[in-house]
């Protein structure tokens, strides 16, 4: 077969590609149960930060996940409930639209939704540096305690903001984050379905 013909390049292209897929699909079938591994711990480790449940590593985490924590047996809305230091709280997975994509948070609040027991982010797709700051802790800690004494959390956000965290948690209010007005305040509705999901009952 001469290396110049219309045949060559069709065999090569072939062979070469079906080398590539058979590699991809063995890589692929040998990382699947690491993969999905990694998915639960993300999510237990997510549920366990929310509710202030400390671990040190993925197996203490799964051991705390399944000692502390009650899944939910709503098949809508994936949900938890736990009690700590002798008070039970309810969590909510909650997603919503961000600027360049789907923002997913785990929630923690009383399970009248009055006070935010945490928050931790499962997913999101913002900007490096500016709206994927929304996983900072300084952010995040703005919401640990804070109260929603309208069922709401305000947030300051573009010429409001102050950029740096409220530490107020009476006023039901937190600070956005500077340069990302627009996932700050996407990231605050999110906040706030979780909460009527919580308080209208969608988390038991």
């Amino acid at each position: 077969m001469k290396k110049d013909s219309m045949l060559y390049v069709v065999v090569f292209t072939f062979v070469v590609c079906a080398v590539f897929v058979a590699v991809l699909a063995v890589a692929n079938e040998g990382t699947k149960d690491r993969v999905a591994a990694n998915k639960v711990f993300a999510t237990q480790s997510a549920v366990l930060g929310a509710f202030g449940i400390p671990f040190a590593n993925q197996a203490e985490a799964a051991t705390r996940y399944a000692a502390d924590v009650t899944e939910g047996q709503d098949t809508d809305q994936r949900s938890w409930s736990a009690s700590v230091d002798g008070e039970r709280f309810v969590a909510v997975e909650q997603a919503g639209a961000g600027l360049w994509g789907t923002i997913t948070i785990i929630l923690a609040a009383s399970p009248d939704g009055a006070r935010v027991r945490g928050v931790r982010v499962l997913g999101q797709n913002e900007t490096p540096g500016l709206g994927g700051r929304i996983e900072e802790a300084w952010f995040l800690g703005q919401y640990e305690g804070e109260a929603a004494p309208a069922g709401t959390i305000g947030m300051r956000a573009g010429a409001e903001s102050s950029g740096r965290p409220d530490d107020d948690k009476t006023n039901g209010r937190v600070d956005g984050i500077s340069g990302a007005t627009r996932t700050s305040q996407a990231f605050a509705s999110i906040i706030d379905a979780a909460l009527t999901a919580i308080r209208t009952g969608g988390a038991r």
